[in-house]
């Protein structure tokens, strides 16, 4: 069967675009575009046609649809012909279930899907594959492209740089000056990537990087980009698919730039659009209290206004003024979602706290985890009800966070789940008196 893709306005104008083509805005309206598929092809297959093939391509090693998201091409980037796919078999992470955490809360069904255990470390893998494939299809179709780029603040920088490497594609990423961890600063170097500092906040470097897409032909891999939310979006799918195609009740996910609150929605609605799941979930964007435009919003009746980000621990959603906000604030309202937000220390001692129950959280996750105390503790969630959180990025990129976190030396953040090494001599006794000291605590 032949399937097909556009990309479309979503405020509404009319006009559709070839997914090849380099737009990111409505040239009518300015407003972001989106990819909208031919849902009547789609429904050619049932729902259990479907769900069978995605099951059986899951995790396998016919090219390429092993990767999760590439195993569900029909629904992502149907024009992409296999041999252009750039891949590093992304999805497939572990929905890991949170049992001691959620029972510590009062909840009994919490699940933590771990995006960041990734090729590069972080849940912006999905849409990069995606993205870089539609770049290397265009070069092979003789398509001028100087370079790809991005603006980030470390995790979408390190992405892009490698399946640009795997490709053989220049890439150039913005940077704020000393404010990614020293594993994200080296993530797109050690891929080859330009790599520019720059003095400013995420928000200044996405103005720049904006201007070099517009008048110096850089192909642009933001999130503005519609190509990446469609990876992106496989997430909601492959999370009803590892609950044998069942939704949960509640979705948290940790809201920065706004691109994965959409996507999110986008693959959940699609899947009630073609049988196989029956409902949405109720989708919660949960932001750092010190970029937190969403929140704001959402207490004074949707009506946005971007911020001024504070520095946060939580960096990669350190962002004022999200490009994808009014996809995110339209994609709630469709799901009678909620926002909500976490200060530097309940964030902090969210992940710690989590930490001890057997995960090793990024700040961000730690946002995400944060709001879900606080939702299970005035009874926005119900204790039957099954959660999940989205982790955004691997834990080992942040070890100055966690580090900072158990000495106690991180700015505002009073330590409440520390834990620091014991220095002792090589001397037998000194050991078992630690050992006596510290069992019973443990045990406790």
């Amino acid at each position: 069967m032949r399937y097909s893709a556009t990309l479309r306005c979503t405020a509404g104008c009319e006009g559709a675009y070839a997914l090849d083509e380099v737009i990111y805005r409505c040239p009518r309206c300015h407003e972001l575009l989106e990819v909208v598929h031919d849902i009547a092809a789609l429904r050619r297959r049932t729902a259990e046609e479907w769900k069978q093939l995605f099951d059986s391509r899951y995790k396998r090693t016919e090219w390429p649809y092993g990767s999760s998201v590439w195993g569900k091409k029909e629904w992502v980037a149907p024009s992409i012909r296999d041999e252009n796919v750039v891949s590093m078999d992304e999805g497939g992470t572990n929905l890991f279930y949170a049992q001691r955490f959620g029972r510590e809360i009062g909840l009994d069904d919490v699940w933590v899907k771990l995006c960041g255990n990734s090729h590069t470390g972080s849940f912006k893998d999905l849409g990069m594959t995606v993205l870089v494939s539609a770049v290397h299809q265009m070069i092979a179709d003789g398509r001028q492209i100087r370079a790809v780029g991005c603006a980030s603040t470390g995790d979408t920088s390190a992405s892009l740089a490698a399946y640009a490497a795997a490709a053989g594609i220049p890439a150039i990423v913005i940077l704020p000056r000393h404010k990614v961890s020293a594993a994200q600063l080296v993530q797109p170097l050690a891929n080859g990537a330009l790599v520019l500092a720059l003095d400013t906040d995420f928000d200044g470097c996405m103005r720049i990087v904006q201007r070099l897409a517009d008048e110096e032909g850089m192909y642009l891999a933001n999130s503005m980009n519609s190509l990446r939310l469609e990876g992106q979006k496989t997430v909601a799918i492959e999370i009803a698919q590892q609950f044998d195609w069942d939704v949960p009740d509640v979705v948290i996910i940790p809201s920065g730039n706004l691109g994965n609150i959409s996507a999110i929605a986008a693959g959940f609605e699609m899947m009630v659009a073609l049988g196989l799941t029956p409902r949405v979930p109720r989708l919660v964007a949960a932001q750092a209290e010190a970029a937190n435009p969403l929140y704001r919003a959402s207490r004074n009746d949707w009506r946005y206004e971007p911020v001024a980000a504070r520095t946060t621990l939580a960096s990669a959603i350190q962002i004022g003024n999200p490009v994808s906000v009014k996809k995110a604030i339209r994609a709630l309202r469709r799901c009678d979602g909620l926002v909500e937000q976490a200060s530097e220390a309940e964030l902090a001692d969210a992940a710690a706290r989590a930490d001890r129950t057997g995960m090793f959280n990024c700040p961000h996750t730690g946002v995400a985890l944060a709001v879900l105390m606080k939702l299970a503790a005035r009874g926005d969630i119900s204790r039957d009800e099954q959660v999940v959180v989205l982790s955004t990025a691997n834990g080992l990129k942040f070890t100055d966070f966690k580090i900072g976190y158990h000495e106690g030396t991180l700015r505002g953040v009073k330590t409440t789940h520390g834990n620091r090494p014991v220095e002792l001599p090589e001397d037998y006794d000194e050991v078992r008196r630690a050992l006596d000291q510290a069992v019973p605590a443990l045990q406790g």
